[in-house]
């Protein structure tokens, strides 16, 4: 078949069947995962973040390229779960901002929008890691720009392009050792060939209907997918934080740019260099066809006037951070569905992603405002997130992901919210998560509570103890399907028949001589009194240590523990 242009038809056709093709192979890439516990599925995260994008898509009854890309952008971004999910939507993102303005898709469209997504993909995330789904997508891309010089029919381009990236997938494990330990290609790589694959589908004519809003796209946070599989530590990722230096610059400015001149990438970076010229702290994020500009500067007016000549400014705001903090105000309020937040605006508030009554009890009586639920099995996407931000009445909202899987999408809610400051406090687990909380000073700057949040929790080691889904090995020791697992920070610690014996031996690898405070947090299939017991053999591991047992009541993990 010699198919030379793209119309906006074809390209909803060929969208949806790449959507199908990820949906039906969603179990077998979560069966890629490294780590075999039931928790963080890449198949099912990456899924559900296409699916949004199918709700928008389908809702589309006069389909043009513009309406299309603005849909499945838009869909994708809100709807991102999961490190792999936002890469994904990240992919979308760059893809189609290259595409939009075209009435038609030849292949030199197409492989600028490869390179676009790509470059789209790796700038979102900090500090990217080679052997992932980023490393797929570039790889892709260098072969469609290969490609555009040689054919001009874009089934052979596509051909091409999916053979290559395969190529690309299967080299992954050379790039990660992990992922040759365990005999598995990196399953976010893998994830993006089944959308390719299925795009390909439909450019050939195969048909894909989906009813107007996908099987899952409305699936909300709290519902948990049976027998999830696998733990998403392929694509994980380090998210840089914001300036931690002393105040230098005494006014906080927000705003708006509603761009209605020249804005391109080019004008973004003279902008932001100019802004750097003029304080510290920045944040500039465009989306559309805004800029939401975060800076701290000593001259507020400098950084308007040149705002100004880009387009009109709305939700203006400057602080005088010299002045003293107010008085920080306390509401602690229960899960979504329970919530009665405050009218009075607050200084500071709070979201913590949690699961489990007990762990959601601790989280409101250290004072969180807003509990995600989610984090275990099913990770919150971004647009649980900005629900979340809207439902906070704080100028500044710290956000809590206690996941490792969770933080991308909490950065991408952060660039996405118009109104308020949002920082993203880098908590890979749930005990990381409560000492943050705990180490909140209401007298202290943004930037130097997150940093001492982030020290602080730095400071913790946190042990994890569930069952294993399937058999495998890793760092050398053999795990059957049914093991007791115990996962560290760093890896896997212990592997067991037993839960207790295991925990145990989970908890005597993450003591040493300096150890003071073990905190154990008891799941929802642990009995009181097997905790109990669980925590008297714990004193006698760490005799000198003070070791404080919780209801955390939470599903999938036998116990959490945290050593500090």
């Amino acid at each position: 078949m010699n198919i030379r242009e793209i119309d906006a038809q074809l390209m909803k056709q060929a969208f949806l069947a790449g959507a199908r093709g990820l949906e039906t192979k969603k179990e077998w890439i979560n069966e890629l995962n490294v780590f075999p516990v039931p928790d963080g599925d890449t198949g099912t995260n990456m899924t559900m973040t296409v699916m949004a994008a199918v709700k928008e898509v389908t809702a589309i009854e006069n389909p043009t390229i513009e309406n299309l890309s603005r849909a499945i952008s838009s869909g994708s971004l809100r709807g991102a779960r999961g490190n792999s999910g936002v890469i994904l939507s990240q992919l979308f993102r760059g893809f189609t901002k290259a595409i939009r303005t075209k009435e038609t898709i030849d292949v030199t469209a197409l492989s600028e929008a490869f390179v676009r997504a790509s470059e789209t993909a790796y700038k979102a995330v900090i500090k990217p890691k080679e052997g992932t789904i980023l490393t797929v997508a570039r790889g892709m891309a260098d072969k469609a720009v290969e490609m555009s010089q040689k054919t001009e029919n874009i089934v052979e381009f596509v051909r091409e392009v999916i053979e290559y990236g395969d190529l690309v997938l299967g080299q992954t494990p050379d790039m990660l050792p992990v992922l040759k330990q365990a005999g598995v290609v990196d399953s976010g790589g893998q994830g993006l060939m089944q959308v390719m694959k299925g795009i390909l589908d439909g450019l050939l004519g195969k048909e894909t209907d989906w009813p107007s809003g996908g099987a899952e796209a409305d699936m909300p946070a709290s519902v948990v997918p049976a027998d999830g599989k696998g733990h998403d530590i392929s694509n994980i990722v380090d998210v840089s934080e914001l300036s931690t230096s002393d105040i230098r610059y005494g006014y906080c400015t927000e705003f708006i740019i509603n761009v209605e001149k020249h804005y391109d990438d080019e004008t973004e970076r003279q902008f932001k260099a100019y802004l750097e010229s003029i304080g510290d702290s920045l944040v500039v994020v465009s989306d559309e066809d805004i800029v939401k500009v975060h800076v701290h500067t000593n001259d507020p007016g400098l950084a308007i006037q040149r705002a100004l000549t880009y387009g009109s400014l709305s939700r203006m705001k400057i602080d005088n951070m010299r002045e003293e903090h107010q008085e920080r105000l306390f509401q602690n309020t229960g899960y979504q569905e329970k919530q009665n937040l405050p009218k009075v605006k607050k200084p500071y508030g709070f979201i913590a992603v949690s699961i489990g009554e007990g762990l959601g009890e601790i989280f409101k009586g250290i004072g969180a405002d807003y509990l995600i639920e989610g984090g275990q099995t099913m990770n919150p996407s971004t647009e649980d997130m900005l629900n979340a931000i809207d439902q906070v009445n704080a100028d500044t909202i710290y956000i809590l992901p206690n996941n490792k899987n969770i933080i991308l999408a909490a950065e991408q809610a952060k660039a996405l919210a118009k109104d308020k400051e949002i920082i993203v406090v880098p908590s890979k687990t749930v005990p990381q998560g409560i000492t943050a909380l705990i180490n909140f000073v209401p007298e202290m700057s943004v930037e130097e509570n997150l940093r001492m949040m982030t020290e602080e929790m730095g400071r913790i080691k946190t042990g994890q103890v569930t069952y294993a889904v399937r058999s495998t090995n890793i760092d050398g020791q053999e795990i059957h399907e049914g093991d007791i697992m115990g996962l560290g920070d760093y890896g896997l610690l212990a592997v067991g028949a037993a839960i207790e014996h295991t925990a145990i031996q989970t908890l005597s690898a993450m003591i040493d001589e300096e150890s003071e405070l073990v905190s154990i947090y008891y799941g929802q299939e642990v009995k009181p009194e097997e905790a109990q017991a669980m925590s008297v053999k714990a004193r006698e591991v760490c005799p000198g240590c003070e070791v404080e047992l919780h209801d955390g009541g939470q599903p999938i993990y036998y116990y959490l523990m945290s050593v500090e």
